[in-house]
């Protein structure tokens, strides 16, 4: 098998838990990070959704290519499923990714774009909808609340700004002070 490389863009990033030999800031053309996936389980329910990340059409999107251990692409794989697919919500794709090291390097990395069929797909929310869901969302990972400012934490430690994520943050923090 050739070398895998696999794109994160959210908990990915940070929590990617295989086994890698490399760990690069990347970005991935033609499609952008977004809260547009309804969460009915790790940080919602079907009766009070909460709002997960995706990769959704257009723009751009700063994360982190990993180069997996050579002899661990099946694993990796099988473990990326059981993490990702659980309700198959994201397309399974290899995709060019720019590495923003120095040797400015194009590889093709696995990614999960968001399935825009699925019924979870929630699409384009206004702020002022995102933070209606989040404010009540509850599941068996805990609150969607703790979800999105973890993960504006993370992206900040890593120097990424994702303007309407940071401004969901913002507006969570102002209702909580």
């Amino acid at each position: 098998m050739q070398e895998l490389w696999v794109f994160g863009y959210g908990s990915l990033m940070w929590r990617p838990n295989f086994k890698l030999d490399e760990a690069l800031p990347a970005v991935v053309m033609g499609v952008h990070r977004s809260l547009c996936v309804y969460s009915f389980d790790h940080r919602g329910t079907p009766e009070k959704p909460g709002l997960v990340l995706g990769l959704d059409r257009g723009g751009a999107c700063r994360g982190m290519a990993f180069r997996v251990v050579k002899g661990n692409e099946d694993a990796t794989i099988a473990y990326l499923r059981e993490r990702e697919q659980i309700t198959d919500v994201y397309r399974e794709v290899c995709r060019p990714v720019s590495l923003l090291d120095d040797s400015q390097r194009e590889v093709s990395a696995l990614c999960y774009l968001t399935d825009r069929s699925h019924r979870q797909y929630a699409g384009h929310l206004s702020i002022e909808e995102q933070l209606g869901l989040v404010q009540v969302a509850h599941g068996q990972s805990g609150t969607n609340i703790d979800y999105v400012l973890n993960t504006v934490r993370h992206l900040k430690e890593g120097g990424i700004y994702d303007a309407s994520l940071m401004v969901l943050a913002a507006r969570l923090e102002a209702g909580h002070n």
